[in-house]
């Protein structure tokens, strides 16, 4: 588990980051939404809580005009969970099988803000795009 118990702040602040992924293309998708239901599940949601976590991480999402805000959760995290994370991002801009130039800059952004080697996020996003097609 990555945040403390019944810390719903820090999973809304990361689904906030994960739902900015998945509209980015202008397309949220049922398929993104249960990528992000099940990363939630993985970091210490509880299945009863997601539909909660959800609509607040919409809602600042959709009121907040940076990524920034949404990283700080993420950054404090070990390398280990951030490449977790990583991996769900890139999991949800490959639902669909592409990344458009928004999602790649996007993801481009959140290596330098969460200090994620270049090399890392590649491996990463090949791994994703591998599995997607």
């Amino acid at each position: 588990m990555f945040f403390k118990k019944n810390d719903n702040n820090d999973l809304i602040d990361v689904c906030a980051l994960l739902i900015h992924a998945a509209k980015i293309d202008e397309n949220y998708s049922e398929k993104e939404e249960k990528i992000i239901k099940q990363t939630l599940q993985l970091i210490g949601a509880k299945k009863e809580k997601l539909e909660e976590i959800i609509k607040n991480a919409k809602r600042i999402e959709n009121d907040s005009n940076q990524i920034l805000y949404f990283t700080k959760k993420v950054k404090d995290m070990n390398n280990e969970n951030k490449i977790q994370i990583i991996e769900a991002l890139w999991k949800i801009i490959y639902s669909n099988n592409e990344a458009d130039i928004y999602e790649t800059n996007l993801m481009r952004r959140l290596a330098g803000l969460l200090y994620i080697d270049n090399k890392i996020m590649g491996d990463i996003k090949e791994k994703i795009r591998k599995e997607n097609s």
